[in-house]
């Protein structure tokens, strides 16, 4: 008989490479959202922040500097939110980018 060297072809993905964390598609975005409540009033929420990060200390240091209420909700899909009361949508960001917990560029601000 003859030995036949036979390749069975593998799944290639195109973007197994995209999910190291130096390429640029992969980056962890944080979203700040506002939601509109009733009338005038409205909620900010932040999500996407690193899972090492207390959240608590984040939101005692935003509701000290913001002069505003909020708390932390933990969400099934979402994980951990920060809501905080008013439109802090770029106070919120300005904080994060001082306070060194993201860069400017991974922060991405949704809303009217």
């Amino acid at each position: 008989m003859v030995d036949i060297d036979i390749q069975i072809p593998t799944t290639f993905d195109p973007f197994a490479e995209a999910t190291d964390s130096g390429a640029p598609g992969a980056k962890e975005y944080v979203h700040v959202r506002i939601q509109q409540r009733n009338g005038k009033k409205s909620l900010t929420t932040v999500q996407g922040l690193k899972k090492e990060f207390s959240y608590e200390k984040i939101l005692k240091d935003l509701k000290k500097d913001f002069c505003c209420n909020g708390n932390v909700v933990q969400d099934k899909e979402l994980g951990k939110v920060i809501q905080l009361q008013g439109d802090q949508r770029k106070k919120v960001a300005n904080f994060l980018t001082r306070a060194g917990l993201v860069k400017k560029d991974q922060i991405k601000i949704h809303g009217f």
